[in-house]
């Protein structure tokens, strides 16, 4: 990947694992047997936007035609971001290292509002203009996707096309218009004319925004009158494209860092306040047997150890009950987890709690939205506080210790009462768990509500920061002192998602002016400046009330009133009307409620009510050990990319490589199985090394060799095994005594009397940095030999020694006194080690 992977710049940023390509089961395709290239872009960091399953799923889709190249990228975080500038570094693929203005088309995923600064970051990075009216045919097509998009305007005069809807099929189709006008030599505006024709497909300058005197959308002008709305993209049967099984395995840890499998998409319940739950309608399951040997090959393929079973309502899936105890009949012998993250109380089934820990507990997950009866049957969640009681009360008892509760804040007619209730049913579910020592057994999480475009909602105000702070701080006055943790979302936040969320066109200006004042990574807590974003509307002399606090007219032309998610606007007027009388609607997979998605012929709901597995299923057990235990030794280097792996990182590698071999591993006992593999050595991150050893335990014997080249055929570039050694008779697994490291100073002359100095010293204390503070340490009982060998190059024994232990690197720096940046000319390589 060349001058992209630079060492330097990889040991000066946080987590250098984000930015190194070459994992297992990515796709790298040559360019020049190529005639068309997608770089689809998640604008948030690596672990959260490898979390994704909507890129997934196009990243596979995309990549199975010969003729098309589909490569991810990621927001760089604020360090790196400064590197990349620094040595005028363009973004880059992560799969072929290729720069993101050598891509024909860039396409962002928009999961979120809170994530368009990051988007202005990454095309400032590749010098691409902002605005689309101000782009010329040498740059690539900035096109967006995702869940935001279905109020495009904000951003809608940044994208050249905006994708609303589904992507699987809609994706394609833009990516052979692109190639169809390669091919014709036809420039860009030909090109957008020609992609307006594909369903779900948004382009914005054919449309026109007029504006009232009081600062409201007075008209929105199609500019051809063949093209005067968008209709979303809606794929009718998910199965069509099968979920992908040969997943990118991540380095370092996700956000959600299991196998998520999309087992049903779209939600029947009509949540009043959800927007996912209307524009991705309809409920479109994927079959219970194509989740079954999806799941199997997934894990066979990536060697993750949970899967995580993803849908709007998981609960919901039909055949739920019968899907989790196949799986865990299939899976639970080697350690893995199943998770439901996304669960109704009114859906939940105690039965599958015994299924859920036969592996482990994985965490659940209830959300009440509203603290009592009256208010979630407003919103449509018909769900009572005596059920929400009764299944805690199941969960707990079924052994789980700790459950989380989510409440929201602000929703439409809600009272002091309300939030009251919220402090009361909390306490009444943590009285439920008793006996369990003095840990949280509650986990509460307050948000504020933000009104959506495509809901009932869309026209009520938010409430305001002081209101939000008021409430926030009195449910977690009223839950103090109990075991009981409060979170809760800055209001700030959703203040500025409240904006975008039902915003218009005018605020790209302040979205520019935001980020050229420092607007970075605006959903995390660290890096969000109110200040800024307040400025930022100053200096453009808008007022963000517009947009936030004010209720709108039934008759009030929105901005996103050309952009057709299927449910009707008539139908959303009718559920506010009853969300005001407190008038529940029932699920629409019983009963249409007309809402104008379905049309019963092509587009319906695809449900599997029953269920018999294809082939039989024999429960087996692995939960006792299967034959004689063996203990393995392997040797390995650990180079370039893999070097720059933490030890965390290194080891799940290893652990996720060894479950795709196939192999019986051996696991710990107790709450959380773990494979039984042990590590002889922590390496600094950016360290290569020659000799590193790891302990592995087995239910089987496997001849050394073969164990070689099956175990080098999962590990990522960068790590191979040298040596086997069948040590079974060992008990514990062998101390490391010595270390051995080669150190070239580039650029440097070398100090021979420094090194003398050294040797005759009795002491020579060193700070060395620990989360408690500074501590100091004598480096000279720690370094055995040091070695003059050439001009720029020493040789370095370290011993391990009871006690806190020292980098090589800082052990050079401080005998030969060098800055930080001499060491950046500094290379240390691992030659050997002594265990004993």
């Amino acid at each position: 990947m060349g001058r992209t992977l630079d060492r330097n710049m990889l040991l000066k940023v946080r987590r250098p694992s984000r930015y190194l390509g070459h994992e297992i089961n990515a796709i790298n395709k040559d360019p020049s047997k190529t005639e068309v290239s997608i770089a689809l872009v998640f604008p948030d960091l690596y672990e959260v936007g490898m979390s994704h399953q909507g890129l997934k799923i196009l990243y596979h889709i995309l990549n199975s035609h010969e003729w098309l190249a589909a490569e991810r990228a990621y927001s760089v975080w604020v360090d790196m971001e400064k590197e990349m500038r620094d040595r005028g570094i363009i973004p880059y693929a992560l799969d072929s290292g290729r720069p993101l203005t050598d891509f024909d088309i860039i396409g962002f995923s928009l999961q979120y509002e809170l994530s368009y600064s990051n988007v202005l970051t990454m095309l400032d990075l590749s010098g691409i203009p902002f605005l689309s009216s101000d782009r010329d045919n040498s740059s690539p097509l900035i096109i967006a996707g995702g869940p935001a998009c279905f109020n495009p305007e904000p951003v809608a005069d940044i994208f050249d096309a905006i994708l609303i809807g589904d992507g699987e099929e809609a994706a394609l189709e833009i990516c052979k218009t692109v190639r169809d006008g390669k091919r014709n030599r036809i420039n860009r505006k030909e090109i957008l004319h020609g992609l307006r024709k594909i369903q779900g497909l948004y382009i914005p300058s054919l449309f026109k925004v007029h504006y009232l005197k009081e600062g409201n959308v007075g008209r929105i002008e199609p500019l051809h009158p063949d093209y005067t709305e968008v209709q979303k993209a809606l794929l009718p049967d998910i199965d069509k494209y099968p979920f992908p099984s040969d997943q990118v395995v991540p380095f370092t840890r996700l956000i959600h860092d299991r196998l998520a499998i999309e087992i049903s998409r779209g939600c029947a319940r009509g949540c009043r306040f959800c927007q996912a739950g209307m524009i991705y309608r309809p409920v479109r399951e994927r079959s219970p047997d194509s989740v079954i040997k999806i799941a199997d090959r997934a894990l066979k393929s990536t060697g993750f150890e949970e899967i995580s079973l993803l849908s709007l309502s998981t609960g919901d899936y039909r055949c739920i009950a019968p899907l989790i105890r196949i799986i865990m009949d299939m899976q639970s012998g080697k350690k893995i987890a199943v998770s439901l993250p996304s669960l109704r109380i009114d859906s939940l089934d105690p039965s599958w709690f015994e299924e859920i820990k036969r592996v482990r507990k994985t965490g659940f997950t209830i959300a009440p939205e509203a603290g009592n009866d009256r208010l979630r049957e407003k919103i449509n969640k018909p769900v009572t506080n005596m059920d929400i009681l009764n299944m805690a009360n199941e969960i707990y008892n079924a052994g789980w210790n700790l459950i989380k509760l989510y409440f929201m804040i602000g929703l439409p007619d809600e009272t002091e009462q309300d939030r009251k209730d919220i402090i009361g049913l909390a306490k009444e579910v943590a009285s439920l768990a008793k006996g369990r020592g003095g840990k949280a057994i509650l986990n509460v999480s307050i948000s504020t509500f933000v009104p959506k475009a495509h809901t009932p909602f869309m026209w009520v105000p938010q409430i305001g920061l002081d209101q939000s702070w008021r409430y926030i701080n009195m449910i977690r006055d009223g839950l103090k002192g109990g075991r009981v943790r409060v979170k809760w979302n800055k209001p700030e936040l959703s203040w500025l998602e409240g904006v975008f969320s039902r915003g218009d066109r005018r605020l790209t200006a302040i979205l520019m002016e935001a980020w050229r004042l420092g607007a970075r990574f605006d959903a995390w807590d660290e890096h969000f400046s109110m200040d800024i974003w307040k400025e930022a509307f100053k200096r453009k002399g808008v007022n963000p009330n517009l947009y936030l606090y004010r209720s709108r007219s039934m008759d009030e032309v929105l901005p996103w009133d050309h952009i057709c998610s299927g449910v009707g606007k008539d139908y959303l007027k009718l559920e506010w009307s009853n969300a005001q009388d407190g008038k529940s609607t029932p699920d629409c997979r019983e009963i249409c409620h007309e809402c104008g998605v379905c049309d019963h012929k092509y587009i319906d709901h695809i449900i599997y009510s029953d269920f018999s597995p294809s082939t039989a299923i024999e429960r087996k057990s692995f939960d006792r050990p299967e034959g004689e235990i063996k203990k393995y030794r392997l040797t390995f280097s650990k180079m370039h990319p893999s070097a720059y792996l933490s030890h965390l990182e290194l080891a799940q590698t290893f652990i996720r490589a060894l479950r795709r071999t196939g192999l019986k591993m051996v696991f710990s006992k107790g709450y959380h199985p773990m494979p039984k593999v042990s590590f002889s050595s922590a390496l600094p991150v950016g360290t290569e090394s020659l000799h590193e050893t790891v302990d592995i335990e087995l239910y089987e014997s496997i001849p050394v060799l073969t164990f070689g080249e099956v175990i080098n055929r999962q590990l990522p570039d960068g790590l191979k095994v040298k040596l086997i050694e069948d040590i079974s008779p060992a008990i514990k697994s062998a101390a490391l005594i010595e270390s051995y490291f080669l150190v070239t100073v580039n650029n440097q002359k070398i100090d021979e009397k420094r090194i003398k100095d050294f040797l005759d010293s009795d002491s020579f204390p060193i700070l060395k940095k620990t989360k408690k503070g500074e501590r100091e340490v004598n480096a000279r009982s720690i370094v055995n030999k040091i070695t003059y060998i050439s001009p720029d190059t020493i040789s370095l024994t370290v011993r391990h020694i009871n006690g806190p232990e020292i980098r090589p690197a800082q052990i050079i720096q401080e005998i030969f006194r060098l800055e930080d940046r001499d060491m950046e000319e500094i290379k240390i390589l691992k030659t050997g080690q002594i265990m004993g």
